[in-house]
């Protein structure tokens, strides 16, 4: 693989990574509209600002590893999500399983060892921190879920 081809994929696969963040992000923002103050404060702390901060430092991870290799950047568009019609667990479940697919992406990008061969430690660090953002994500989530209604 030419090392060009080899830091393109790792780029795409970021941006698959950034593209189900931005949808995350969407989906939160449904929910959020849908709560009483306590629990969007609650969505908003434990949800919302981990994924926010693991979007904004996924693109900057982007730019800064196309910048370096001299490869072309990309540009990010928000996301929509499905208006919540029915409450605000489908849509913190959706954004649930966009984080969930955005840290199996990063994972196996991690696992593939592109960003050892290709990469640079700058990238592989920020990587870790994308994933350290996510981390509890869905665990905040499931308990959040939990507790709404009662």
């Amino acid at each position: 693989m030419a090392d060009a081809d080899a830091r393109q994929d790792i780029l795409d696969a970021i941006a698959e990574a950034i593209d189900e963040l931005a949808f995350a992000i969407a989906s939160l923002g449904e929910a959020y509209e849908l709560l009483d103050e306590q629990n969007a404060d609650r969505l908003e702390a434990e949800l919302f600002r981990p994924v926010q901060s693991a979007y904004g430092l996924a693109q900057r991870t982007h730019a800064e590893f196309a910048a370096r290799h001299g490869l072309p950047g990309a540009t990010f568009l928000p996301r929509t999500a499905p208006a919540a019609t029915h409450g605000p667990r489908p849509p913190i479940d959706a954004a649930v399983e966009a984080v969930r697919l955005a840290d199996e992406r990063l994972s196996e990008l991690q696992d593939s060892l592109l960003p050892i061969e290709y990469g640079d430690q700058g990238l592989r660090t920020q990587l870790s921190d994308v994933r350290i953002l996510l981390g509890d994500v869905v665990r905040y989530a499931r308990e959040l879920v939990r507790t709404l209604g009662r």
